[in-house]
């Protein structure tokens, strides 16, 4: 099997180094590996597989013999460098925001519109982390019917801030243990037993910028520029996984037991629908894994052809990291490197 000289854009951050970590779980076939991050970073060693790699400072000049670059850096970032690794000749996921909406770059979750990827000219975007966990949840369901219209809630754990979102939840709760004041940094408000109904800058219509990505995105991602998406986005006090709770209209009925058969074999999700037993999906159960998991299926009551469901998935693996060496992997499939 070929094998392909790889690079990590932002190596040291956490979708990085969850990068590194499934990259290995899932064997992709790389040859050469270069770790790059800030200058801050160059110099420190990272091991992978039993080798040390030690971290280069990103620059322009980096990305001579790369193939793929799997950028997990930030939108400045992106734009600065991803252009040069294309001029290189290297392939570039994107993890950062930078160009999901630009129309000549293909937006993909692999399981939904994976050959979009084809018609890449040098970057692919990896959507934002609550897009890839909806539109995974609702793939064979659009396709079966339609989807015009979602009313969607997020519950977005603390890592979807980074390092720093999990080290201030837990600096506050032992705090708070404690009887000392907390120290607010990484959110607006004290996180820790509270929730906050903002991620994101507002704007003029009082929407949050992570609310309007559910829209904007999947509108690209399935194929329809009518798709009107109502997103209330919530950080809450949990580590790891973002839930969501879904309400769909579709062109015609999805009845719940439709659903509940079309998701029992949907690529990428795995059914928890059981809830005389209390069983549905949860971060906790979600946590390092990839699956998408569906439950809580119900008609919606208060309108025709419409459903409701809840899901929950892990945001720095399948949100994140899995996706973009998912979509690696569809490039190596497909001959596209």
């Amino acid at each position: 099997m070929k094998k392909y000289n790889l690079a990590i854009l932002g190596a040291t951050g956490a979708v990085g180094q969850e990068m590194l970590k499934i990259l290995g779980e899932r064997n992709f076939p790389y040859n050469e590996l270069k770790l790059l991050a800030s200058k801050r970073s160059a110099g420190e060693e990272m091991e992978f597989q039993g080798k040390k790699y030690v971290i280069e400072e990103a620059t322009e000049n980096s990305f001579e013999n790369i193939d793929v670059v799997l950028c997990a850096a930030e939108n400045n970032i992106s734009e600065a460098l991803s252009p040069a690794a294309v001029k290189a000749g290297a392939v570039v996921i994107d993890n950062s925001s930078a160009f999901r909406l630009d129309e000549t770059v293909p937006l993909v979750v692999p399981e939904v519109n994976g050959s979009d990827a084809k018609n890449h000219k040098g970057i692919i975007a990896n959507p934002n982390c609550s897009t890839i966990i909806a539109l995974t949840a609702l793939n064979e369901l659009n396709k079966y019917a339609k989807i015009n219209r979602m009313v969607v809630s997020t519950f977005q754990a603390v890592s979807g801030a980074g390092v720093n979102g999990i080290k201030e939840l837990d600096q506050q709760i032992k705090n708070i243990s404690e009887g000392n004041p907390v120290d607010i940094k990484a959110f607006q408000y004290q996180i820790a037993y509270n929730v906050i109904p903002q991620i994101g800058g507002f704007d003029d219509m009082g929407y949050s910028q992570e609310e309007m990505k559910l829209q904007n995105e999947g509108r690209k991602i399935f194929h329809n520029p009518d798709l009107k998406v109502n997103c209330t986005c919530v950080r809450v006090p949990v580590y790891r996984s973002h839930s969501e709770s879904i309400t769909i209209e579709t062109e015609k009925e999805i009845t719940p037991e439709k659903a509940r058969e079309l998701l029992a074999n949907a690529e990428g999700v795995k059914l928890v629908d059981d809830p005389a037993n209390q069983k549905y999906p949860m971060p906790l159960d979600t946590s390092g894994q990839d699956l998408i998991y569906v439950g809580r299926i119900r008609k919606d009551i208060s309108s025709s052809n419409s459903l409701v469901l809840w899901c929950c998935g892990d945001q720095i693996r399948k949100g994140a990291a899995t996706n973009a060496v998912q979509i690696a992997e569809v490039l190596v499939k497909e001959n596209l490197i």
